[in-house]
Order: structure tokens, then C-alpha cells, then sequence
């Protein structure tokens, strides 16, 4: 990534903030199809013939725009750009100063990895713990849907949702989930920004590779790659305790779903995940380094 030195926080934070909520708009429907298909139990799921209603990414999509409506793929939007404007602008934008201060000003020369690692994971958790309720009112809006016909909404939009939970179940169910949700987006967070500034780096070692969209496209689907594969069991069981309220516990979500559904169910979702976080990862970063270009070119 580029020199942080060369932007101040705000510059970079305002970077980040505008790369991951352009990167949430163009995305979110994959991430409502994960959500789905994250949340359907292995049986039982569909009008009681036992059968999943949801099968792959594209039928999942297809299933959600005739039942409910093209508009349904973009539920949770606005909590989902709420959560990206503070939770993106946050672990990103601090990643380069933290990565800075562990290191040392002075360092001169290529920041070891477990530096940029651990400089992604206390960004990753720092910015979750401010966002979850975000998050939460995100989960709760596209999962909304599963509900069956006849019965009423919970919520009529964003600002209604936080408002009921805040009534019914009180300003802590804000941070329900907050456990799992800081060790995934802390994980991820790590393997994303780690990975892509060791890809990134990597690549440009290779004779005839440039900074330039090419690098960054293929350093943003590695880490979009190295995100859903270590992220993916706690992003099940995340999802789950906040579409869920049965589950007591992050521990009781995780050995339920082992033992009811077997470990697959922790990847379930994998491959529209991965088209999501892939896809995320790319518009993400492709929109950040040329929002730093245009700072440091002075517009």
C-alpha cells in the first residue's frame, strides 16, 4: 500500500471510508445470497418437503429477486454502508499508521509480515467494536426475508431497527454477537490487508509489473481469497447468532451447527462468499489506491 507518511489519517480515512461503502453498494447482493444460505438449516427449509430452498450463489439470487423482488438484494444497504463508512474507514485507515507504530518511525525497509499481521488485527477488532451495531442491523434486515408469508416485518427500514432493538431488547443487543464478530473481522481484516500488501509487494518484485490496476486487481482477489478461507467458520457462526436469537452462546451456535449439521456447514456459502469478498476485495482496493493517487496528485 502506499507510503503512509504521504497522506495524513483523515486523508486516508476518508480514502477508505468512500472505497469500502462504493465496494459495499456494488457487492451487497452476493453478501445478502451468503447471508441466506449461511442462515438455512440443512433440512426443513423449504415448505416442509425437506429440501434447501436456497442452492449456489446464482440460484440463490434468482430464488430472492422473484419472491421478494429485485429491491430485496440490496436489504441491509444502509446499515451496510453505516457499518463500511465506520468500520472500512477505521481498520483501513488506520492499518498504515499502526503498521507505522509498531515498527518504529525510524525503520527503514520492508515491514516484516507478522508486523503488518498483527498491525490488521487490532485495527480489525478496534473498528468492529465500534461498528456491531451496524453490523447487527445489517444481519437482522437481510434475513428478513426468511420469515414466512403472512407474518409481519420486524423492522420497517434501518433507523426503525435500531430503534426496536433498542426497546425491546435493550442498547446491549446492539453488541449481541460481538465475539464472533471480533474474532472474524479481526481474522479477516488480517488476512485481507496483510495478504494484499504481501501480494502487492510480491508482484511488484516480478520484472515487468507495475503499480498500476493490473497489480492491484490481482493483489485484491489474493487477499479476497486468504479473507473467505480463514474467515469463513466464524462468519457462519456470526451470522447465525445475529439472524438467531435461539443460540446461547457463541460456543452453543458453534457446537450445534458441528454436531446437527457437520463441520461443511462452516463453509457453507463458501463459493458465493468468496464471489462477494473476492469481488469486494477488488472494487475496494482498486477505489483506495486511486482515491490516495488523486490526494497525493492534489485532485
Amino acid at each position: 500500500m502506499s507510503d503512509p507518511n504521504q497522506i495524513s489519517f483523515a486523508q486516508a480515512f476518508l480514502c477508505s471510508a468512500f472505497a469500502a461503502c462504493f465496494a459495499e453498494f456494488c457487492t451487497i447482493p452476493l453478501d445478502t445470497a451468503k447471508v441466506r444460505l449461511q442462515l438455512q438449516k440443512k433440512v426443513g427449509v423449504d415448505d416442509g418437503v425437506g429440501l434447501p430452498k436456497y442452492k449456489g450463489l446464482l440460484g440463490t439470487v434468482k430464488t430472492l429477486a422473484r419472491e421478494e423482488g429485485v429491491s430485496a438484494l440490496w436489504k441491509g444497504i444502509v446499515p451496510g454502508l453505516h457499518r463500511q463508512c465506520i468500520y472500512g474507514g477505521l481498520r483501513i485507515g488506520l492499518y498504515d499508521p499502526v503498521k507505522t507504530f509498531l515498527v518504529g518511525s525510524a525503520f527503514v525497509g520492508e515491514i516484516p509480515l507478522y508486523h503488518m499481521i498483527l498491525a490488521a488485527l487490532l485495527t480489525g477488532a478496534l473498528a468492529i467494536t465500534i461498528a456491531n451495531p451496524t453490523d447487527l442491523v445489517k444481519v437482522r434486515l437481510q434475513a428478513e426475508g426468511q420469515l414466512p408469508s403472512g407474518i409481519p416485518r420486524r423492522y420497517s427500514g434501518a433507523i426503525d431497527a435500531y430503534l426496536t432493538i433498542l426497546r425491546q431488547e435493550g442498547m446491549g443487543a446492539l453488541w449481541t454477537g460481538l465475539g464472533p464478530n471480533i474474532a472474524r473481522n479481526a481474522i479477516i481484516n488480517a488476512a485481507e490487508l496483510a495478504s494484499y500488501d504481501k501480494v502487492k509487494r510480491t508482484i511488484l518484485k516480478i520484472p515487468g509489473f507495475m503499480d498500476n490496476v493490473y497489480t492491484h486487481l490481482l493483489a485484491g482477489l489474493g487477499a479476497g481469497f486468504f479473507a473467505v478461507f480463514i474467515g469463513s467458520p466464524v462468519d457462519v457462526v456470526k451470522s447465525r447468532m445475529m439472524g438467531d436469537s435461539t443460540y446461547k452462546s457463541t460456543f452453543d451456535c458453534f457446537v450445534k451447527t458441528l454436531l446437527n449439521e457437520g463441520f461443511m456447514a462452516f463453509y457453507k456459502g463458501f463459493l458465493p462468499n468468496f464471489a462477494r469478498v473476492g469481488a469486494w476485495n477488488v472494487v475496494m482496493f482498486l477505489t483506495l489506491e486511486q482515491a490516495k493517487s488523486a490526494i497525493l496528485r492534489g485532485y
